[in-house]
């Protein structure tokens, strides 16, 4: 076979999807299940872990376990059915939505899970939103059918009324709650019957058979069967049949029904969904779309973790390659800093668990080591060629807090932690001109940021600190940069500082008073976001 061909044909196997959710809804869980068939492990955890049960294998920071959410992405891979797929599993906390947004820019597609019984959620509103603006295919799994829920034709108008898409239903639940009996797959035309046993620790087998099988209304019963025969009616005659180009377009999610916890429905829905979702697309540059199956290598980093192992104080950089081939430790072209650099270290991951890979293609996510030379957003294309990937969305800190180390004799060790954790993303920093390094101020999207912080401090680099939460609600850098506290006056609802490199930035505590110095300031410009670095 042709090396292009080749090239193509493994390029066409790949999925790289994230899961999107609210908290709780249970996102974790699902990941688990689906590395589950994947093979990828044995026995699933539980996100909160009992006594006798592991933790969630996605979740790998201690303080993710002790809190049972997920604070930071995790990257999984595991191959199925000739597939070679990249879960992306997102925090749900409101308070870590910038890593969310990140992430769902290497991205080829989502996973929309929802609550039964709740519906669509605040935090599902925003991330659903952030896949549309990006164009990206959306499939819904309706998750926890084993509990009470909605009625099924609210959840389907909920999403139209709230969200502004059309769902088509590729399976239908007989029942919920205790009632539950299971799903009709209305591609196969079958009836799929749910089984509680091994309590969503194993894979779990259906029974299956056809809608009109005379042992199925003995099963049901009268009156779960006759329902059943009657929605399936409504959706055959007013339901939106499946387009897979209105689903490609983001006009149409399929919707599926099921239980991660019992791992019922999550099988079936994993066949669909890489059947369905789509390959690695092109990525925008400034110069036009880089196509997947350039033969060249080309990617972006769009996310940086520290001590992923504290045993190693390593640190790492995730890149989504966007065209042709990786190997290891090949050379590549850093657009930002204009130098070669060494991809080392390469790894794949099913959470903290790292494998070196030798190679790895368009619409993979690898990890490389990071010795403090890359930035998110960074490009990195074949020596000899500049280009630049479309940006990574960077939002502006809303909540603000002074840090203060209580040792002064670790005020290098507070250093180094507050500026890696800066690099990847997490928090913002800000100094005052002439105020010492014992003290910085920290600008996080999300007051849970802070909490982190906090513990990452203390357990990953040995430093305690004091925190103290200032007034401040929002951040503009200040374009041209000379711009002086006398300038607004001496007044408490502003404080002119700089960031990590050295931008001048003004902290406004309300949106009146930022407006007012915006409207008398006529010759400088106010970014939320921070302007382009000068090479």
């Amino acid at each position: 076979m042709p090396q292009t061909e080749e090239l193509a044909e493994k390029i066409q196997r790949r999925r790289t999807f994230a899961i999107i959710s609210h908290p709780d809804a249970g996102k974790t869980t699902l990941t688990e299940k689906l590395l589950l068939y994947g093979g990828a492990i044995r026995l699933a955890g539980t996100v909160k872990g009992r006594k006798a049960e592991k933790y969630a294998v996605s979740d790998w920071m201690e303080i993710e376990k002790q809190r049972g959410i997920s604070v930071t992405s995790s990257v999984m891979q595991f191959d199925y059915d000739g597939f070679h797929i990249n879960i992306l599993d997102t925090p749900g906390h409101q308070d870590f939505s910038e890593d969310t947004y990140r992430t769902l820019v290497a991205a080829d597609s989502a996973v929309m899970l929802i609550d039964g019984a709740k519906g669509v959620e605040a935090q599902t509103i925003k991330l659903f939103h952030v896949c549309r603006m990006r164009g990206i295919p959306i499939f819904t799994f309706v998750n926890k059918m084993d509990r009470f829920t909605k009625d099924p034709f609210d959840l389907m108008e909920e999403l139209e009324q709230v969200l502004g898409i059309r769902a088509c239903p590729m399976n239908w639940p007989i029942g919920s709650g205790t009632d539950f009996k299971g799903v009709y797959n209305r591609t196969q035309k079958r009836i799929e019957l749910f089984t509680s046993e091994g309590h969503g620790q194993k894979m779990v087998a259906a029974t299956t058979g056809t809608a009109d099988d005379p042992r199925f209304r003995e099963l049901l019963g009268e009156k779960l069967y006759d329902q059943l025969c009657e929605d399936i009616a409504l959706l055959d005659e007013a339901g939106d049949a499946f387009d897979l180009e209105k689903v490609k377009q983001g006009e149409l999610t399929p919707m599926y029904f099921g239980s991660a916890m019992t791992n019922f429905g999550v099988q079936p829905f994993l066949e669909d969904f890489l059947s369905y979702a789509p390959a690695p697309a092109p990525r925008k540059t400034a110069e036009g779309d880089m196509e997947p199956t350039q033969a060249a290598f080309s990617g972006f980093v769009f996310k940086i973790q520290a001590n992923m192992n504290p045993a190693h104080r390593d640190r790492i950089a995730f890149i989504r390659i966007c065209s042709g081939r990786f190997e290891k430790e090949m050379t590549v072209y850093q657009t930002r800093t204009k130098k070669n650099i060494r991809l080392a270290q390469p790894q794949q991951f099913l959470a903290q668990d790292r494998n070196i890979v030798e190679e790895a293609y368009a619409g993979d996510i690898i990890g490389v080591f990071d010795p403090g030379v890359f930035h998110i957003g960074d490009t990195l294309c074949p020596p000899g060629q500049s280009f630049h990937f479309e940006g990574i969305p960077m939002f502006p800190a809303e909540h603000f807090a002074n840090v203060t180390i209580k040792d002064a004799m670790k005020r290098k060790q507070f250093l180094k932690g507050v500026e890696q954790i800066a690099e990847e993303g997490a928090i913002q920093l800000f100094k005052q001109p002439f105020a010492g390094y014992e003290s910085l101020i920290v600008g996080v999207v999300g007051v849970l940021q802070l909490e982190v912080l906090e513990y990452r401090l203390k357990n990953e680099y040995k430093v305690d600190v004091r925190m103290e939460q200032l007034p401040y609600g929002y951040a503009r850098w200040v374009v041209p940069a000379k711009f002086t506290t006398e300038r607004i006056g001496y007044t408490n609802d502003a404080l002119v500082v700089q960031d990590a490199y050295d931008r001048q930035v003004v902290l406004f505590t309300n949106e009146w008073f930022m407006r007012r110095t915006v409207d008398e300031n006529k010759d400088a410009q106010f970014l939320d976001i921070p302007p382009v670095l000068e090479e």
